[in-house]
């Protein structure tokens, strides 16, 4: 993909960190996005559509968690999070919200640079601009929601592709019980973890050669759910 036409949505209130973060993304050849608040980066997610989201936590119209709620309604694309909190917990909600790195204040360019790096590296992103996985003989192209294996077409229940869509997103890492509850189902459902046993089932099933000894859906167990590419 040419560097370019990557588009970076940058939330950030303070000023000076704005512009060094810009700076960063445009030394990337990145496109930079600005926003000041919360209203104004859901605004600029909807209309641009960025392939990266930079997100500080302290904005003027609220907690940045709140657009991370809200944005992981409708997208998949990485959000990397900059936070003066340093506390474990502080962490652990934000990532369980949906977010997919977190980065501490104060931070260098570089290993911002190299964050960005790594983010875009792990959603697959090809040169359409959209993320396309590949793993064993299965295909899944996130732009037109098409999953196949062996060249032949799977169908999926929403349920179920809204599911893989998600361990996509953060594959190679263990995701939640809660967060894949969470983030398939909604706050409500976030101990019902008997559904993500019957559709991870179903998953196995279609995109597994031997769903009794998967390659791919992995279990962790007490912990939640793998894919592992």
């Amino acid at each position: 993909m040419k560097s370019e036409s990557l588009k970076v949505l940058i939330v950030e209130d303070d000023v000076h960190i704005l512009d060094l973060i810009t700076k960063a993304i445009s030394a990337m050849d990145f496109r930079p996005i600005q926003a000041a608040n919360i209203a104004s980066a859901l605004q600029h997610a909807t209309s641009d559509q960025p392939d990266l989201v930079i997100l500080d936590l302290g904005l003027p119209d609220g907690d940045g968690i709140s657009f991370v709620n809200s944005y992981r309604q409708w997208s998949s694309r990485p959000v990397l999070v900059l936070s003066a909190r340093m506390q474990e917990h502080e962490k652990v909600k934000v990532l369980d919200a949906g977010a997919d790195d977190y980065l501490t204040k104060p931070f260098g360019t570089a290993e911002l640079m190299a964050r960005i790096r790594a983010l875009l590296r792990r959603q697959g992103i090809t040169a359409s601009n959209t993320p396309k996985f590949i793993f064993g003989e299965i295909a899944v192209d996130l732009s037109t929601r098409k999953v196949t294996k062996a060249d032949q077409e799977i169908h999926l229940s929403p349920i179920e592709y809204q599911l893989l869509s998600v361990l996509l997103t953060h594959h190679g890492r263990v995701v939640t019980h809660r967060q894949l509850l969470k983030e398939v189902w909604g706050g409500q459902h976030m101990e019902d973890h008997h559904y993500l046993r019957i559709y991870v089932g179903h998953l196995r099933h279609k995109l597994e050669d031997n769903p009794t000894q998967p390659k791919f859906l992995l279990t962790e167990t007490g912990v939640g759910y793998r894919l592992e590419i």
